[in-house]
């Protein structure tokens, strides 16, 4: 038998038997161990949203340092497990950034903010999905474009550049103080004597919110589309859903849509499972747990997730998606089609040279992050999904 088959075998055994508290947490420091290593190996060849998964992680392990005594005042061997991951996380970031600022300067200037460990909140007040606010039809396709969807967030990020961004994202698009001039300003780049465009953040055009609060969406539009309310929310943008006109959404909040996207991403999810979690699904299912656990919603931390999460970590390299495609003719037919979807949407994807996928390592090591934290912050014992 394949080591990969003996190794899933155990997973699978070990998965029926009731896990304790202190072997959850063991286990997912372990992974987490793991992850960091590949990092320190990969970090000159990690894209940003790579890199960004791991800033995200490492804001989850600060918040939990700063309960863990008080939750878990008998772990002292896995409280200094952690203390030494995030400093050792925090290093190799530092360096990796630095990468990032030669390698893809123009990406990088657009989504600086994002790497910064002050811009990422976690939860310490949960809500839950609503199976009753799933989409009864999803379209056919993704609804947007990878395109639309960097420069809708930079404008919310303030970080876009150049004048003309409103009429490349739709003619007409711009609010009427664009067209004048009144949110952008010149500024003396430092050491040079070239100017640039510098945004004013939380600009939402009409364009971005009709396509950020449509309904239907699939997938990574889906999944995108929380993101840009949890960006804007973390932004301190509250002018998102100014300017709504459809009588139906009137009330509406951004609360309101986080819910909305996160009980349809809970209904892919809980497909997935059923269809026995088929790999070309694996990194949007990890994306789906690790957005909607930021945003809040903790009934996406599920042991049994969280067990296939282990059993997708490859055990050597540390990294996620290294099998994440099959080699038989459906499979890669399948694999075809389902690229021609992805992208149109999925964020800067990169395979590294060991087979590894920069995006799901990414954001498995955040997913895990978010069951650490969720397991150490939550006080209700009734609401814990780790034992």
């Amino acid at each position: 038998m394949k080591r990969s088959h003996l190794l899933l075998l155990a997973a699978v055994l070990s998965a029926t038997v009731p896990a304790t508290e202190q072997d959850v947490i063991s286990d997912v420091l372990s992974s987490l161990d793991r992850a960091a290593g590949f990092f320190e190996n990969e970090f000159r060849d990690i894209n940003l949203d790579g890199v960004v998964g791991y800033r995200i992680l490492s804001v989850e392990l600060a918040e939990a340092l700063k309960r863990w005594q008080d939750t878990d005042p008998g772990s002292s061997a896995h409280l200094s497990r952690a203390q030494g991951l995030a400093r050792r996380l925090n290093d190799i970031i530092a360096q990796a950034v630095t990468v990032l600022q030669h390698s893809d300067p123009k990406y990088y200037r657009e989504f600086e903010p994002i790497l910064e460990t002050r811009f990422w909140t976690v939860p310490d007040v949960w809500n839950t999905s609503d199976p009753t606010l799933a989409y009864a039809k999803l379209r056919d396709m993704e609804c947007y474009d990878e395109q639309l969807s960097d420069k809708c967030m930079t404008l919310l990020l303030g970080t876009w550049y150049g004048a003309d961004i409103c009429a490349r994202l739709r003619p007409g698009a711009c609010p009427v103080s664009a067209a004048r001039g009144h949110w952008t300003a010149l500024v003396r780049v430092k050491g040079s004597g070239a100017q640039k465009d510098n945004g004013t953040p939380c600009i939402v055009t009409k364009s971005c919110r009709e396509t950020m609060t449509r309904f239907g969406c699939p997938r990574y539009s889906l999944s995108h589309q929380l993101l840009y309310f949890m960006m804007g929310r973390m932004q301190g943008c509250s002018n998102i859903l100014q300017g709504e006109h459809r009588q139906a959404r009137a009330n509406l909040t951004i609360r309101d849509y986080e819910k909305i996207f996160c009980s349809n991403m809970m209904k892919s999810n809980v497909e997935f499972e059923k269809d026995g979690y088929p790999s070309q699904t694996r990194d949007i299912f990890i994306e789906n747990i690790m957005l909607c656990g930021l945003a809040g919603f903790s009934d996406f931390y599920k042991s049994s997730w969280l067990q296939h999460i282990f059993f997708w970590q490859d055990p050597e390299e540390g990294c996620f998606g290294k099998d994440e495609w099959g080699s038989s003719p459906e499979q890669e037919s399948n694999l075809l089609e389902t690229l021609q979807l992805r992208k149109r949407v999925k964020r800067r994807e990169k395979t590294l040279k060991d087979g590894c996928s920069s995006h799901m390592t990414g954001v498995a090591v955040s997913t895990l992050g978010g069951y650490l934290n969720y397991y150490l912050t939550e006080q209700d014992i009734t609401k814990r999904p780790l034992t």
